[in-house]
């Protein structure tokens, strides 16, 4: 193992806090410090034994602070990442890393004036329920998979605190959404061609409260991404669908099941009965013809984030997180804005490359 890498959190508040808890939990990183513009948060992280500096400048200028992570609301993100990078930091910036192409390309920028590596903390790729729906999609047991519904719902609505307003960068889009079309890239593992989304104000007028996206890739695949915040009764977590099965995942938990085609029906369909008439199309499959099997485990361990981290600044990997995937990640909630905006549908370019200093821009979005 290489030297004990030292990280200090720039906000502590409800991240923040959760940042510091695993920051103690492995033995490659050190926790430095916090700091946060808020004396009492300054004081409830005195309490609990860990150091606040007074000032941020006085977090930047000490020397034994490899990387800072910014715990912040998302419109802050770019001149405290920039400020960390210019003083040789590591930086993680919480997701959404910011709340525009545009702004993002400037903190690229100041990653490569400065040589300083600047990456995002998405932690839901440890998430166990994607870890299995991946696996799912994947393993060839549904046949040709046509369909993924990725969707959470809750019933509360948005939080009563910056996530409700758009000058501090709220609604669901920037904050479930980035998580949610983070984990549809790295199962797909590239861009969908289009997309056609809604956006919900169903208890906040300033910022989406919710929002459903139905993105288009190559073979017919339909992938639904859903956030809903008004949902009493939840649908499930994942729902695949393929040619020979379906598999659902009800929740975080991972309770659920797969559903797949053993052999064909030896008979017609025998017609059941509804309230109004006789239906085959809708008859069930006979329990010779199909198999229910339960999910699979896998172990996650969202550590493994921070362990990524200290190999990086010991020379040892590349950040796990790339800035290319927040690229897309950045674009694919644009084009959700656009498309509900315009109430179209929107077909996403690939990245073209600048003739001049080659470098990238982001992909224009062509309305269908």
């Amino acid at each position: 193992m290489g030297r004990i890498v030292n990280v200090a959190v720039v906000g502590y508040g409800g991240m923040g806090g959760w940042h510091t808890r695993r920051l103690q939990e492995i033995p490659e990183v050190h926790l430095a410090g916090v700091y946060d513009i808020l004396p009492e948060r300054n004081q409830a992280a005195e309490e609990v034994g860990i150091h606040a500096y007074s000032s941020y400048e006085e977090l930047l200028a000490d020397p034994n602070v490899d990387v800072v992570t910014v715990a912040i609301p998302n419109d802050a993100h770019k001149d405290v990442c920039i400020q960390a990078m210019e003083a040789g930091k590591l930086v993680i910036s919480e997701k959404p890393v910011t709340t525009s192409s545009a702004i993002l390309e400037e903190m690229i920028a100041a990653s490569e004036r400065t040589g300083s590596v600047f990456t995002v903390h998405q932690n839901r790729r440890w998430d166990e329920d994607f870890r299995v729906a991946e696996k799912i999609a994947k393993s060839g047991d549904l046949g040709r998979v046509f369909s993924i519904q990725s969707r959470v719902h809750g019933s509360r609505g948005i939080p009563g605190d910056w996530r409700n307003t758009k000058e501090h960068g709220g609604g669901m889009v920037l904050d479930w959404g980035v998580h949610l079309l983070d984990q549809m890239n790295m199962m797909m593992g590239k861009m969908p061609k289009t997309v056609y989304a809604t956006l919900s104000n169903v208890t906040n007028e300033e910022v989406d409260d919710g929002f459903t996206a139905t993105f288009t890739f190559d073979e017919g695949l339909v992938f639904t991404v859903e956030v809903g915040t008004s949902n009493f009764i939840n649908l499930p977590r994942w729902y695949i669908q393929g040619l020979n099965g379906t598999a659902q995942i009800d929740d975080f938990a991972v309770n659920g099941k797969i559903v797949v085609a053993t052999s064909d029906e030896k008979h017609d369909a025998v017609p059941i009965i509804t309230a109004a008439g006789l239906t085959k199309t809708m008859a069930p499959r006979t329990d010779d013809t199909i198999k229910e099997m339960p999910l699979p485990r896998i172990d996650c361990d969202i550590h493994d984030y921070y362990r990524n981290i200290a190999k990086v600044v010991n020379g040892e990997e590349k950040p796990i997180v790339t800035l290319d995937q927040q690229r897309e990640v950045m674009r694919l909630m644009e084009a959700i804005f656009e498309s509900a905006e315009k109430e179209r549908g929107c077909r996403l370019l690939k990245w073209k490359k600048k003739k001049a200093r080659g470098g990238r821009k982001a992909p224009r979005g062509l309305f269908l």
